[in-house]
């Protein structure tokens, strides 16, 4: 394999001799929009067996497609992760690493991971990063965080929009992808946003919710996020949205069209805020808004970005992050490089219209597009589209480069690769048709 984080291993492919008693690194569950399967990839490039352990095999298709090793397992129960790992460590190779590329186990990828004396962040940090309440309350003390306050009902939301003043920004203590995150400029919106959040029971993983949320004051300005490993910065990256009320990312460009003034603002902001919350080990995807004050923390999620920014990073830097997230899982060092060498950007093709898809059109002309180097539909003829104003909306995406050079100014690069992102990803047509009622 040439490591390449596009290039998927054929079925039953493998670096390695058949049979060869190689050490285990652990995947507790997975990412489903694509770094999952590029953490196996990268597992088997460094001599590794990949096992992911799942409630929900049928959730990853990949794991048949590129015959990569799973064990059933109870993932909401910590204890049943740990058993399982424990056994994987008594097999002929050992085992030597347990890690997720899934935001909602980290944090027991990483107990896990510490408990058999692997390598780990601290799994302590990673827990509570993980409750955004928590984690805000922390940021705060650092004088890192928007006001906010966490509350269990809905009087309590209106009273801390009213204190805050509107408009204000509600969402769920756990979750990602901006799940459940929306404006709302009144209390009449509040209100009602308020009472879905706290009638949830479970997340989209089926795991239980706390019944409670977060009302924080919103931050008008650009948003970027930093992407560190071991603490040190990798990558600042401008981050596109959908229209409001909602927080769904519609594309990323890197590196960010900002002054090297304002990039170190970011990464300084960043790096404040990992050591406010005891983090560092490892990846971390940091989230800021540019307000009128300066840069301000939004969010720190203790792991590897979604919405495709490693692949974004690799293209622009020659960075892999998802194979120096394998490698530092495993014991092993991580190559990284911190300078761009091209401009790129990814857009994505979101869905407007529920329904069960019934075709899709456009990837050949997405893909022939100047400058795209991938182009890919993440839905298939007889899926169920359901529009939640979320990651999940996402069908498809288009990711495209522009050479950097001393003649071109970092703008000019920046916006070449977003056109390119943008024309192909708009060339990209599902089609669905209504579901049938009764």
């Amino acid at each position: 394999m040439t490591g390449d984080p596009f290039t998927a291993p054929a079925p039953g492919a493998s670096p390695y001799e058949p049979g060869a008693p190689l050490p285990a690194l652990a995947l507790v569950e997975s990412n489903t929009t694509g770094s999952g399967r590029e953490f196996c990839a990268a597992a088997r490039r460094l001599g590794l067996r990949p096992v992911v352990l799942t409630a929900r095999p049928e959730r990853y298709p990949y794991l048949a497609l590129d015959a990569v090793d799973h064990l059933l397992v109870d993932t909401g129960d910590p204890a049943a992760v740990l058993e399982v790992s424990a056994k994987l460590a008594t097999d002929p190779g050992g085992l030597r690493g347990v890690t997720s590329s899934s935001e909602y186990f980290v944090a027991t990828a990483a107990a896990t991971a510490a408990a058999l004396d692997l390598p780990a962040p601290d799994a302590e940090a990673v827990a509570r990063c993980r409750q955004k309440d928590i984690q805000r309350a922390a940021l705060a003390a650092a004088g890192l965080a928007p006001r906010f306050r966490a509350v269990a009902d809905t009087d309590g939301a209106l009273e801390a929009a009213r204190d805050i003043g509107y408009p204000v920004v509600a969402k769920p203590t756990t979750g990602s992808g901006s799940v459940g995150v929306r404006l709302c400029h009144d209390p009449g919106s509040l209100l009602r946003h308020a009472r879905t959040l706290l009638a949830a029971e479970t997340d989209e993983r089926g795991r239980p919710v706390p019944r409670r949320l977060l009302v924080e004051q919103y931050v008008d300005g650009p948003e970027y996020s930093v992407e560190t490993f071991d603490g040190t910065p990798v990558a600042v990256i401008g981050k596109h949205l959908g229209p409001e009320p909602h927080f769904v990312e519609s594309g990323h460009d890197f590196p960010a069209d900002v002054p090297d003034e304002t990039a170190g603002a970011l990464c300084e902001a960043t790096l404040a805020a990992l050591e406010a919350l005891g983090l560092g080990w490892g990846a971390a995807h940091t989230e800021l808004r540019l307000g009128p004050d300066g840069p301000v923390v939004i969010e720190v999620n203790p792991r590897l970005a979604g919405g495709m920014i490693p692949a974004l990073v690799r293209l622009g830097s020659g960075t892999d992050l998802v194979a120096c997230a394998v490698a530092r899982a495993a014991g092993d060092a991580a190559v990284l490089r911190t300078r761009p060498r091209r401009h790129a950007a990814i857009r994505f093709a979101v869905a407007r219209v529920p329904g069960t898809v019934t075709s899709l059109d456009g990837l050949d002309a997405a893909r022939t597009v100047p400058g795209v180097e991938r182009a890919e539909f993440t839905t298939a003829p007889g899926d169920q589209i359901t529009i939640t104003h979320s990651f999940r909306d996402r069908v498809g995406y288009a990711l495209a480069a522009a050479d950097l050079t001393a003649t071109t100014p970092s703008a000019a690069g920046i916006h070449t690769a977003a056109a390119r992102a943008e024309r192909a990803a708009g060339l990209l047509t599902v089609t669905t048709a209504p579901e049938r009622t009764p």
